[in-house]
């Protein structure tokens, strides 16, 4: 039984005794003499009371029958799988040997299937990066395609580990969704791509036009939001996933593709007709910080994902990347020591930040995926079909939003 449970039945039974003392003293005398008139007999009445109490032990059998109508009646359900809810997922992906990761099978750069069937892209990279740090093994990860819809859903049964799938952090979804996000991976905003043929420049222009969006997004939110504000009448067409959704824009139902920045560069640059058959409007009308989510209430498996994530940017702060990672693990700042899992930072002992990884998680991230830049250059960078430079997603130092926590 928990102490609350215990500290309640104590409570009704002391007020019990009470009723019966005041009953008695009322049964041998006048109003007058009332014993809670009495200090003394006040005092005998707490003592004798508590003498009569049972202990704990005994107070449960007593009151289980009543706490368990009384706590099925206020304590909310949860769908999060049995021991998921304790904080055991970190512990429950080392014993299985696998990260299951929720993912996008249908973005180029970011979430799809090449043409030999493999998951690849920027979010596919970031879960190989977790199952390094988690399991010092990139390769040891099970990746679950999933629509907008079912992601969340996905995540709070425990069907996956975690999410890693163009997802926006919001109040609601940290708060409603039962969700709570790591460090984001990439700052986009949501944007509008027509065909280049077109005649709109603005989202002014689209007056009275057919919008492609996916439902179950903040993009279709979004899309509200920007065209009441603007006074735009829209038809919004909308769709459970970006394979339909494309089908309908190539077939021209559609005026225009909403979507964040960086979704709409993979989509034209994969485009049937070539990327030069769209443009993406200048405006960016959202902030959309995207990233890995896991379950709320799992702080050892929150901790190894955010600080997975963390290890990419902080190489890249030190200039550390898979091709000269071994050799810094002699270097001669203290620093890189500590963040390499290397003695000699500390009283020449290893560092150990309690997140319940191996030492050299952040070597395993490195040498088997890379320091942000390279993820980042490999599948959306200037020489990628996205093009995308760095923008915001750059380090602090250059001007940009990222920016890694002291690993001491």
């Amino acid at each position: 039984m928990t102490r609350r449970r215990i500290v309640r039945v104590l409570t009704r039974i002391t007020s019990l005794a009470c009723v019966l003392v005041l009953a008695l003293a009322a049964c041998t005398g006048n109003g007058d003499d009332v014993a809670v008139e009495d200090p003394e007999l006040e005092g005998d009445a707490g003592a004798g009371a508590e003498d009569d109490l049972p202990d704990p032990e005994e107070a449960e059998g007593a009151a289980t029958e009543t706490d368990a109508e009384t706590d099925a009646a206020t304590e909310p359900e949860t769908d999060v799988a049995q021991g998921d809810a304790g904080g055991e997922t970190l512990q429950a992906v080392q014993d299985r040997g696998s990260v299951v990761c929720g993912v996008n099978d249908a973005v180029p750069g970011f979430g799809f299937t090449d043409e030999g069937g493999e998951f690849s892209g920027f979010d596919i990279e970031f879960c190989r990066v977790i199952a390094a740090a988690v399991l010092g093994d990139a390769e040891a990860v099970e990746f679950r395609p999933l629509t907008a819809e079912q992601r969340f859903t996905a995540l709070q049964s425990g069907e996956i580990d975690v999410l890693v799938r163009n997802t926006t952090w919001t109040s609601s979804r940290d708060g409603g969704e039962g969700a709570q996000f790591a460090t984001t991976t990439f700052y986009d905003g949501q944007g509008m791509m027509v065909r280049s043929d077109s005649e709109f420049e603005a989202i002014e222009d689209m007056q009275n036009t057919a919008i492609c969006v996916l439902s179950g997004t903040t993009t279709e939110l979004n899309l509200t939001s920007r065209f009441a504000a603007g006074g735009i009448e829209y038809e919004p067409v909308p769709f459970e996933d970006n394979e339909t959704l494309q089908q309908a824009f190539e077939q021209e139902r559609c005026d225009g593709w909403t979507s964040d920045k960086s979704q709409l560069a993979g989509v034209r640059s994969a485009f049937p007709e070539g990327p030069e058959a769209l443009r993406i409007l200048d405006e960016t009308f959202s902030k959309e910080p995207l990233g890995p989510a896991v379950r709320e209430g799992e702080a050892d498996w929150f901790d190894a994902v955010n600080w997975a994530v963390i290890a990419t940017i902080e190489a890249e702060e030190f200039e550390i990347d898979s091709t000269n990672v071994q050799d810094n693990l002699s270097s001669d700042n203290p620093d890189i020591l500590r963040f390499l899992g290397q003695p000699g930072a500390e009283d020449d002992a290893v560092f150990d930040a309690g997140l319940g990884l191996d030492a050299e998680f952040a070597v395993n991230v490195i040498e088997q995926v890379g320091n942000y830049a390279e993820i980042y250059d490999r599948n959306v960078g200037p020489d990628t079909g996205l093009g995308l430079e760095r923008g915001v997603n750059a380090l602090w130092t250059e001007g940009g939003l990222m920016y890694a926590p002291p690993y001491r």
